[in-house]
């Protein structure tokens, strides 16, 4: 199998103009570089990327923490995030938890041997503490606000979007709120952002009116909408499109409650109804720019509020 020193011979060029020409370095005469690159092609020479990247400290690998992968938020903040790292010729490697803490911890200790050059964390299990000793082996990125650590996070705007959201509701009328949230146990950021801002608008909401653990239209869309008809709501917030058409769908048009979906997919334009774009893909990849960046930053991405 052909090597560097194979090409340096039949070239005549040093080994440091082969390298120079394998890793796409701006200074080397043209001819010079067309010569390598034809030794190259006749010898079927495929650069060893993974000594490649180890010479420069470097895996060219991104770890992505994840709860899981069947949710519509998270499959477009991971578009977001796989689009751009595909550009930038990075790998991805998804990291699902399940919401555990000691396995979400195992990959911290995964990232501490150096086998990524950084986290995005989409959705943390710990505390923020837990993550902080692990910045000194490379960039974490949270996806998630965090306003009172040392910490980069790109963030949806999930205050202001509530507040919109809860505001057309109580405009239209509804008493009666219902809402769907994630998980039940170690209430996520997310929803205890929710619990609060609920009472800027519904004082006297009742949190009996919530169902949780609900993410996905096959398993929880059916549950959910049996839920709220026995608890006789008009109106809901749910936690995304899917959950609030699989609701919809067992309601006829004259008991419809109000509801209002997330993230603005193909089938909240299909059936009709008022959702929150928050620009997940948006958010993913200016999450993964940052990373590479290595920029200690926060950033909140826009949000939509569109009224159908």
């Amino acid at each position: 199998m052909a090597n560097i020193r194979d090409i340096a011979k039949i070239t005549g060029y040093s080994v440091s103009t082969i390298s120079r020409v394998i890793n796409n370095h701006p200074y080397v005469d043209d001819e010079k570089r067309a010569k390598v690159l034809e030794v190259m092609a006749e010898l079927n020479y495929v650069p060893n990327r993974s000594a490649q990247n180890l010479s420069y400290g470097k895996t060219k690998n991104i770890g992505v923490i994840i709860p899981f992968v069947n949710h519509a938020y998270y499959d477009q903040l991971l578009s977001g995030i796989m689009n751009a790292a595909f550009e930038h010729g990075y790998r991805i490697s998804l990291l699902p938890t399940n919401y555990d803490q000691k396995l979400e911890k195992s990959y911290l200790a995964e990232f501490a041997t150096r086998s990524f050059d950084g986290l995005i964390v989409t959705t943390k299990s710990n505390p923020v503490e837990t993550f902080l000793d692990y910045q000194k082996y490379g960039p974490i990125v949270f996806g998630e606000e965090i306003p009172d650590a040392d910490v980069s996070c790109v963030y949806i705007n999930l205050k202001q979007s509530l507040r919109e959201a809860f505001a057309y509701l109580k405009k239209k009328g509804v008493k009666n709120l219902g809402m769907t949230l994630g998980r039940s146990k170690n209430i996520s950021h997310n929803s205890k952002v929710t619990l609060k801002i609920v009472r800027e608008f519904f004082p006297d909401f009742d949190e009996e009116n919530i169902i949780w653990d609900c993410f996905t239209y096959s398993n929880d869309g059916l549950p959910a909408a049996n839920f709220f008809k026995k608890r006789h709501v008009d109106g809901i917030l749910t936690i995304g499109d899917e959950i609030a058409a699989a609701i919809l769908q067992l309601y006829s048009d004259i008991d419809r409650p109000l509801v209002i979906g997330r993230e603005n997919l193909l089938i909240s334009q299909v059936m009709q109804f008022p959702t929150i774009d928050h620009h997940l893909a948006e958010c993913g990849r200016r999450a993964f720019e940052v990373l590479i960046e290595n920029r200690k930053t926060k950033i909140c991405i826009p949000h939509n509020f569109i009224i159908r």
